[in-house]
């Protein structure tokens, strides 16, 4: 392979901070709507389990992060590598405060961001990092035209990478086909007790919705899980110490249990019709409610 070219002499990377911990949703203020502060509640007491387990995968990231703070890991590969990370750690972060919030509908499209956010880590470090440094060599110095800084763009997606990991595949062509305005993924997130002789739309509706909480929570979770694989074998990059995959192989199991949970509502890719289609499983509002079952 031929080594990628060396960036502008003298160019440094400088220390990044990093929060301590992951400091979960709080509380709505006593002003939140009251289906917002209902969303909060029965979010935190059905889906206690969900909400600790992303916790700590969260926290699990900064410490792989703290841990390679030293000057000595403060590459360009570095820098490649955290800026996009810490894109994606918001991204999770933002999606779960609205999750607690019912906030549904606004999550799909930064799930699809982290997923795009992942794969570019991953894929920069392992085949492209000349793209990475070809960027900074052709950018990054005043532009006399404009009278500006110039940062240029950089375009840049992963695609083989979306393509290639089958957890990450599915949270990807999920959420993207949850986010867009696809007419049944609208029904669902807006009218979710429609049915053929009824529309039941609500306009910015922040009722509680076990199913929607339950999907999710569980991409969140399982993006978690996949960013910690990606770090753990970054070892050129990132300080991995002693015991990092054991805790890594420990949450991975768990996440794998919580999310094949059989009552656990769920996007299942099926064929039908001759394309792939998604079957919703275990969709209800209560946890009590008899779960029903979609074809997207």
């Amino acid at each position: 392979m031929v080594p990628p070219p060396l960036p502008t002499p003298g160019q440094r990377v400088s220390g990044i901070p990093f929060p301590e911990r992951y400091t979960p949703p709080g509380r709505p203020d006593g002003e939140a709507p009251a289906a917002v502060q209902d969303a909060f509640r029965q979010t935190a007491f059905v889906l206690g389990n969900d909400l600790r387990l992303f916790a700590e995968g969260m926290d699990l990231q900064l410490g792989i992060l703290n841990a390679s703070s030293h000057s000595r890991y403060r590459t360009h590969a570095y820098a490649a590598v955290v800026g996009a990370w810490s894109r994606f750690y918001s991204a999770l972060a933002d999606a779960a405060l609205l999750v607690t919030r019912g906030s549904y509908a606004s999550v799909p499209n930064l799930v699809r961001s982290a997923c795009e956010l992942l794969a570019a880590e991953y894929q920069v470090h392992a085949e492209e990092m000349g793209d990475f440094i070809g960027w900074m060599m052709e950018h990054l110095r005043p532009d006399e035209e404009h009278k500006a800084f110039d940062v240029g763009l950089g375009h840049y997606f992963a695609g083989s990478t979306l393509a290639a990991d089958d957890h990450l595949r599915l949270v990807y062509r999920g959420s993207s086909d949850l986010g867009r305005p696809n007419f049944g993924a609208t029904l669902l997130q807006v009218g979710p007790e429609s049915n053929n002789l009824r529309l039941a739309y609500a306009f910015s509706d922040a009722s509680f919705h076990v199913a929607w909480a339950e999907i999710e929570l569980g991409w969140l979770i399982r993006l978690c899980e996949r960013q910690l694989a990606v770090a753990v074998h970054m070892p050129d990059v990132l300080n991995i110490a002693d015991g990092a995959h054991a805790s890594y192989a420990d949450y991975a199991t768990r996440v794998d249990a919580l999310l094949g949970a059989p009552a656990r509502a769920s996007l299942e890719e099926v064929e039908a019709g001759g394309s792939k289609r998604w079957l919703v499983r275990n969709f209800r509002r209560q946890p009590s409610g008899a779960p029903k079952k979609y074809l997207l």
